[in-house]
């Protein structure tokens, strides 16, 4: 597997783990998807740059 499938993988199940639907999680807000959308775009403009 290459880096960048991994990476993939690792992204989507992070987004999944940030969607509030567990009552302790709710109170949360917007925290999780915003740290987890800044690191997707960290990722994006790598991908874009060749680094990845």
């Amino acid at each position: 597997m290459s880096l960048s499938t991994i990476l993939l993988i690792v992204l989507v199940l992070l987004l999944i783990g940030a969607i509030p639907a567990w009552p302790h999680s709710r109170n949360w807000g917007y925290a999780p998807s915003g740290v987890l959308g800044a690191v997707a775009v960290v990722v994006v403009v790598l991908l874009l740059m060749g680094r990845i």
